[in-house]
C-alpha cells in the first residue's frame, strides 16, 4: 500500500516537446508532483500531446489526475476543466516555448493558460535546449524578460525531479 501525502494545492504542470518528454515527464515530473501532494491541472502543447498519445504515455498521465489533460481551448459555453492553479511548473519547456512566453505569443492552450496568469501567479520554467541554444543573441534576453516578470527559470539537466524543490 502506496501513502499519499493530502492533497493541497493544484498545480498548473504544463510542457512543451522537448527531449525526453515521451520517457521522462510522467516519472520524472507528474508522479514524482502528486507524491508531493499536488492535483494535477495539466496542459500540453499540441505536439506534446501527439507525442504522448503515440507512445502510450498520456493515458499513464491522465492516471494521474482526476481533472482532464488538456491541449485544446474549450469551445464557448464549456465549463472550465481546471481550478486556477497558484502554482506553475512550465517543464520541459522547449527553447521555442520559451520565447514565445516571453515575447506573450498565446498560439497554443499551454501558453495562453501561462500567459494569463504571468505576473500574477507563481511561474517555475524548466527549460530543455541544446548548449548551442546560449550562442543566440536573444535567448538570453527571453529569459532575462520572464525573470523581470518573477518566472524562476531553471535549466533541465540530469535531474527533471529537482524543478519540483523550485516549488513554494
Amino acid at each position: 500500500m502506496s501513502y499519499r501525502r493530502p492533497v493541497t494545492k493544484v498545480l498548473g504542470l504544463v510542457a512543451s516537446s522537448c527531449g525526453g518528454l515521451d520517457t521522462r515527464f510522467v516519472t520524472d515530473l507528474a508522479a514524482p508532483a502528486v507524491e508531493r501532494g499536488w492535483r494535477l491541472a495539466i496542459t500540453l502543447t499540441p505536439t506534446a500531446a501527439r507525442w504522448l498519445h503515440e507512445t502510450g504515455k498520456l493515458a499513464d498521465l491522465q492516471a494521474l489526475t482526476d481533472l482532464s489533460v488538456r491541449s485544446t481551448s474549450r469551445l464557448p459555453g464549456q465549463p472550465r476543466p481546471h481550478p486556477d492553479p497558484e502554482v506553475f511548473l512550465f517543464a520541459p519547456a522547449s527553447a521555442n516555448s520559451v520565447a514565445k512566453l516571453a515575447l506573450g505569443i498565446a498560439d497554443n492552450q499551454a501558453l495562453t493558460v501561462l500567459g494569463d496568469v504571468l505576473g500574477s501567479a507563481t511561474i517555475v520554467v524548466g527549460y530543455q535546449v541544446l548548449d548551442s541554444r546560449f550562442a543566440h543573441p536573444a535567448w538570453q534576453g527571453h529569459l532575462d524578460t520572464l525573470k523581470s516578470a518573477g518566472v524562476q527559470c531553471h535549466r533541465l539537466q540530469d535531474t527533471w525531479t529537482d524543478a519540483l524543490d523550485l516549488l513554494p
